[in-house]
């Protein structure tokens, strides 16, 4: 039973009182009647508890929602709290203030749990809400003390951040309470407070909603700081970028979608800053902004989906801002140096920092790719793609330069099959038929080596892994384009090191491949003119040829591994048998030109081959096929049929080192 109030309980008056309300004509509150109405009215207002009618100078919009409060024990001890807070705060008594707000943040951390615990229970859930309501309007009364408001400003906002997780109504109200805090309290306090209340979201089930409403609530404040701003941003920004990435890993979808809205509200708060300051101030906050934009951009790119139309507004809100911190596509892909821009602004390499500053590179990247895939994204940043594009294809230090940021993407595990597609795509565009330039230095080429293999390692691992055949068929073609820009006297090397830093049989057996056509490539251009291939000076670069003894080493690699015995099967079996494709390439070649560059036709790298390449590897095969050739099941018949042509290329290669053999003695 409700409130009583002469005889009649409070839903009662309630009723009456909207039946008035319905039912009375406009004239008659201006006939006599009306002062009996209001007589009415007044003994009601007298003889109820008047925490009930505040709302009707201070509701905010949302509270419309709850249903009034009912004199519970629940609302009760929220009032004594309350009041508690207010008596302690107000006659400076720190300690018993102290108490009294831990007792509020456990109060409420009741009700959360018995909302959270039963998600059907409606009546705990309004409970809540209530509670929330009653908070709002006690922060919004003219009457508190600025030293009460300071008091709970400290823990509120953590308290009433856990509720966003319920339903978007407890969300708009934890905003809502932040806000007021924001109005009230110093700009720079609440700044550390928020900082603070993002820290905490490690300890949160639900942390994406957790962090948007002190999200909500920074993109106010940096715009009411006064003084300052860089030192006051900079500090608060590698925590943003921590938390964004933290729950950017675990929550859903339509939890990042408010996430990263709000992460875009605080570089559009930034922004605002900027172009309120001028010179250096100007520049350092440009250049952080940059950077939180980049990272920002890899987040979402990896977080939302590929199709979802909110992933797609952010990233041209972010790219617009991006245009203005003077990121272009061509300096994102060929010159922005992320450790060179982050020493700038934080001050050496400091590791907390470029944690935070993790992704930046593959933002660089994400950032031409989605002006490669929207039209609009791209006029937004004011990019001519064609212009990019042909001047890429021009430069071959800007080509690899641009080889090297566009791995990030490839490489990125998290990030859409869609975004990785595309990339290829532009690969494909800036490498489709150029020809090497290769009149720089020596050492300006190996200076890029390592990028570039690292490079070829992420166009590898689509091939891998790509979930299409078109997609892996283009990852192959850009795979060929990049190792065709590389200098022949680097591009041994590099394949090499792609074949030892392989475990993926098909792929050796790709790359062993390669070396062959390189092989039969070069043979080519040697014995014929008036082929399109190009013609290199020996005299200055004398180590061109993959002719030489080094190839021999590949075929080692495979065929006797560096860990010992012969290689296992028929897990190895492709590049097992594209090693013996090489081997007998190469020994058939020299034999019929009459050279022996490669060595292989010396007799002690006949005898090393003889018996320690094949006689083993013979062993092993016919072992493996006496084993399965009386099984019928589906496994044996798949191992018989991998080893069938991997057997006549290993005798084809006995035979040939059989017969050089007896010719050599």
């Amino acid at each position: 039973m409700g409130i009583q109030t002469r005889g009649l309980c409070l839903e009662q008056w309630q009723q009456r009182l909207t039946l008035c309300r319905r039912r009375t004509p406009r004239c008659w509150l201006v006939s006599h009647n009306f002062w009996g109405f209001l007589k009415i009215l007044h003994l009601f207002l007298d003889e109820c508890n008047p925490i009930l009618f505040q709302p009707i100078c201070m509701e905010h919009p949302l509270e419309s929602e709850a249903v009034t409060f009912q004199a519970s024990e629940t609302q009760n001890n929220l009032q004594r709290i309350l009041d508690s807070c207010s008596k302690f705060a107000e006659v400076g008594d720190v300690t018993e203030a102290e108490n009294s707000i831990l007792e509020l943040v456990t109060f409420l951390g009741s009700l959360l749990d018995a909302a959270l615990s039963e998600p059907d229970n409606e009546h705990a859930e309004n409970t809540a809400f209530e509670a929330l309501s009653t908070i709002h309007r006690y922060i919004c009364s003219p009457s508190i003390g600025q030293e009460v408001v300071d008091a709970l400003s400290f823990e509120l906002p953590k308290a009433v951040s856990k509720f966003a997780s319920i339903s978007s109504r407890f969300l708009d109200m934890a905003v809502s309470i932040i806000d007021q805090f924001i109005t009230k309290c110093n700009p720079r306090d609440m700044l550390s407070i928020l900082c603070n209340t993002l820290v905490c979201s490690s300890k949160m089930t639900k942390a994406g909603s957790y962090i948007v409403p002190p999200l909500s609530g920074l993109s106010k404040v940096f715009v009411l700081i006064k003084r300052h701003h860089f030192k006051q941003v900079k500090e608060a920004v590698p925590i943003i970028l921590n938390e964004l990435k933290a729950v950017s890993l675990e929550s859903d979808d339509a939890e990042l979608e408010d996430v990263f809205d709000k992460a875009v509200e605080v570089a559009n708060s930034i922004y605002k800053v900027c172009i309120t300051l001028e010179g250096v101030a100007n520049e350092k906050l440009r250049a952080l902004l940059g950077l939180y934009v980049l990272q920002c951009l890899a987040l979402v790119s990896a977080s939302l989906s590929y199709e979802a139309s909110g992933c797609h507004s952010l990233v041209l809100q972010l790219s617009q801002i991006s245009s203005y911190c003077g990121l272009s596509y061509l300096s994102l892909l060929t010159t922005y140096d992320v450790e060179s821009v982050a020493g700038s602004i934080f001050g050496g390499k400091d590791d907390n920092y470029m944690l935070c500053l993790s992704h930046v590179k593959h933002g660089a990247a994400l950032s031409v790719i989605w002006g490669h895939v929207s039209d609009e994204v791209a006029r937004t940043a004011k990019e001519d793609l064609i212009a990019i594009k042909d001047e890429l294809c021009n430069n071959q230090t800007k080509r690899w330069q641009a080889i090297g940021t566009l791995k990030h993407v490839l490489s990125f595990v998290n990030l859409p099959w869609e975004l990785k597609t595309h990339t290829i795509n532009y690969l494909l565009r800036i490498t489709e038929g150029v020809s090497g330039n290769y009149e720089d230095e020596h050492s300006e080429w190996s200076s890029y080596m390592p990028t570039l293999f690292s490079a070829l390692q992420a166009v590898k691992i689509v091939i891998i892994c790509a979930p299409d055949s078109e997609l892996r068929k283009k990852s192959f073609v850009v795979l060929k384009g990049v190792l065709a820009d590389i200098p022949i006297s680097e591009r041994f090397d590099i394949l090499k090191a792609l074949i030892t830093n392989t475990d993926s049989s098909s792929m050796i057996a790709i790359f062993i491949d390669l070396v062959r056509r390189e092989m039969h490539t070069e043979l080519r251009s040697s014995t014929s003119t008036g082929r399109n291939v190009p013609q290199i000076d020996s005299k200055t670069y004398p180590d061109i040829s993959f002719w030489t003894p080094s190839v021999l080493e590949l075929v080692e690699l495979v065929l006797r591994p560096p860990q010992g015995g012969p290689p296992s099967l028929p897990e190895q079996s492709d590049a097992v048998l594209s090693a013996l494709n090489l081997y007998r390439f190469v020994l058939m070649t020299e034999s019929t030109e009459n050279t022996n560059r490669t060595g292989v036709l010396s007799r002690s790298s006949l005898l090393k081959a003889y018996n320690e390449w094949l006689l083993p590897l013979r062993t092993l095969v016919t072992g493996i096929v006496a084993e399965n050739k009386n099984d019928y099941d589906e496994l044996a018949v798949d191992t018989l049929c991998t080893l069938n042509p991997l057997e006549l290329v290993l005798y084809r290669c006995i035979e040939l080192v059989e017969e050089k053999l007896k010719q050599s003695t």
